[in-house]
């Protein structure tokens, strides 16, 4: 009789992957240079009648690890290394400083409806679409549109984004380490005004200050003359040198994020453990912490309270969708790269539902941490809550430190809470980073064997135009790129990826492909949204962001009008990327226009159909639209 045995078990193979076949001979095929990922070798023991064994072995690709094409990749070395790296990247310094005092504003627990309505409709799915289609076509954002090419603008469009947000989000990370170095003191600096930064209006922590509008805090003078030292700059206009202190954290934050990134996913796999861990561990501390404080429940019991007639106001929706945007990550590239060092049989619609779930639960559980401490600064100011209930870099970087420092042991709670602020920022900065770097290698393929290089061009070059954001006026360069960076443009960049998907690829064709990945297909419910809601919430989206626009403001500062042109110059140089490479697909494809069109919307793995004249036709007869030659590329 025969024994079979194989040392792995086989997953199952992409489309258009030629099957493995055992062969006859022990010598196994030669691997291609350049190629990565394990073999598996596969054994066959016969069994003689005359006792004789004759065996056979082959050296076979294991599907998991290969592109649809058949090119292997990197993948991750545990599959918890991607939930987290996903969660990481997706819980910042937002879900913090962000979510709590909106949810504060718009109603308390009536904010909730909005929130979860517009997370089902909208968020889950276009994270799950994001995650499908990187782990599907194992490419970064830009290479995924081999699916249909005259798209591939939107890959550089979301890079580009990832890059621009890069410029600045590191150095909020620089300002948390400046923080943290200066918390190891005896006293923290922002506890009294008897320092040379403080100015005249600078009151004692202790003062009923909130009150006096011609006040000020150590804690706000703290940050905006010691840190940011703002009073040498007159506006954005005015900069001067970059400041060595801030500098040399920023040096510090970009070193970090080079050496979590120069090997891929195998190093930043491990940083996330760390990373990602470790503002859950903070948060509970200081909740446990707040929870014990004077007036703490009554902040809690303003995060919770529940006003309905707010849901009445058009602009809490509008914030509702706005904070699911943002907050989950979709549109930045990231949930595409990471996904696309998945193995091929990873099941992307689990992981989907627990890291998004895993986003929301932390953003309402941090707010718990914030108002427990914002209820002891109310009572202890002798103040309405909403005095000091605010949100942004002022919540974290002003009111939360001054609260720290009426503690006990305040120095220690200080470093906790820096510390918090450091691994949220670390994994969100490395999750941009990885968009860029693997966006543009897996475009560019010579890029690969130079990915320790380009690694560091991109870090390098972040730190650079990040100097400007360091200097005695940076705050207003980073204000205009924190408003025009990744606002209208992100939305604007995942409304067309989705329509391109659903529209343009097909839902029925982008549901066979996850059934292919993992065994079955996505519910009615997934392709609905994909098809109509989230296009149509997104355009909405779009439009309500037009609409609304206010230009930047910082402080009492308005921005000049050169300002305001450079900023939506800049939010245009990325969405320009759509229409700009669309033009340049149709300009050198071959054939007639309707030879050019077929080939920009047909995936790159059928352009031989194409060649022979098998093209998308379109007939309409009776109401019904029917397709010729080309039948699977009508079914949307």
């Amino acid at each position: 009789g025969a024994v079979f045995a194989r040392g792995l078990v086989q997953q199952p193979m992409p489309r258009g992957a030629a099957p493995a076949t055992p062969m006859s001979s022990a010598v196994g095929p030669a691997k291609p240079p350049g190629a990565m990922g394990p073999k598996e070798v596969e054994l066959i023991l016969v069994k003689e009648q005359n006792g004789v064994q004759f065996t056979a072995s082959a050296l076979v690709t294991p599907a998991g690890h290969t592109h649809p094409s058949g090119e292997q990749r990197e993948t991750w070395s545990k599959k918890i290394d991607f939930l987290l790296s996903v969660i990481g990247f997706a819980v910042d310094l937002a879900n913090v400083w962000r979510f709590p005092y909106l949810c504060y504003k718009n109603g308390g627990g009536a904010f909730l409806v909005p929130y979860l309505l517009f997370m089902v409709i909208a968020g889950m799915p276009l994270f799950y679409m994001e995650l499908a289609l990187g782990q599907y076509n194992r490419e970064g954002a830009a290479g995924v549109w081999k699916i249909c090419p005259v798209f591939k603008g939107v890959g550089f469009t979301v890079i580009l984004i990832s890059l621009y947000v890069g410029f600045y989000y590191n150095v909020i990370i620089a300002w948390a380490l400046f923080y943290l170095f200066s918390s190891f003191s005896a006293q923290l600096p922002w506890v009294n005004c008897n320092n040379t930064w403080n100015s005249a209006n600078c009151s004692g922590l202790n003062a009923t200050l909130l009150n006096d509008s011609h006040k000020t805090t150590p804690a706000l003078e703290y940050f905006e003359r010691r840190v940011l030292h703002l009073q040498d700059s007159s506006g954005i206009d005015d900069l001067g040198l970059p400041r060595w202190q801030l500098t040399s954290c920023l040096a510090v934050v970009i070193v970090v994020l080079y050496f979590s990134l120069w090997k891929g996913v195998k190093t930043s796999g491990k940083v996330v453990w760390i990373t990602a861990t470790m503002p859950y561990v903070v948060l509970t501390v200081l909740l446990l912490r707040g929870v014990t404080l004077p007036g703490a429940i009554d902040g809690i019991k303003a995060y919770l309270s529940v006003d309905f007639l707010r849901l009445c106001d058009a602009q809490v929706w509008i914030e509702a969708a706005t904070q699911i945007c943002f907050s989950l990550g979709v549109g930045f590239g990231v949930l595409i790269a990471f996904s696309s060092y998945n193995k091929f049989s990873n099941n992307c619609y689990r992981d989907a539902i627990i890291t998004s779930s895993i986003n929301s639960l932390t953003s309402f559980f941090s707010g718990f941490v914030i108002f427990s401490f914002l209820g002891y600064m109310s009572q202890k100011h002798n103040v309405a809550l909403d005095k000091v209930a605010t949100d942004g870099p002022g919540l974290v970087f002003i009111i939360y430190p001054e609260a720290i420092a009426t503690l006990p042991g305040s120095s220690i709670w200080a470093v906790i809470f820096f510390i918090m602020l450091l691994t949220l920022g670390i994994d969100s900065a490395m999750g941009g980073m990885e968009s860029v770097i693997t966006g543009l290698i897996d475009e560019f393929k010579f890029l690969h064997k130079h990915r320790e290089l380009f690694t560091l061009l991109i870090v390098v070059s972040t730190f650079l135009i990040s100097l400007f954001c360091v200097t005695n006026g940076g705050i207003y360069v980073f204000t205009l790129l924190d408003h025009f960076a990744a606002g209208t443009s992100i939305l604007f960049g995942v409304l067309i990826e989705a329509i391109g998907i659903a529209w343009f690829y097909g839902v029925d064709r982008f549901s066979d492909d996850i059934q292919e990945m993992i065994g079955q297909r996505p519910g009615f419910y997934w392709r609905l949204c994909w098809k109509f809601v989230s296009p149509c919430f997104l355009l909405f989206m779009v439009v309500v962001s037009f609409a609304t626009f206010n230009p930047p403001k910082y402080g009492s500062y308005d921005f000049p009008v050169w300002a305001n042109m450079v900023g939506w110059c800049l939010s245009l140089s990325s969405m320009i990327m759509v229409p700009i490479y669309a033009i340049y697909k149709f300009c050198i494809l071959p054939g007639s226009f309707c030879a050019k069109l077929a080939y920009a919307i047909t995936p790159e793995t059928e352009h031989h159909l194409v060649e022979r004249g098998e093209v998308r036709q379109f007939t309409v007869s009776s109401g019904y639209t029917h397709c010729g030659m080309y039948p699977h590329l009508c079914r949307t």
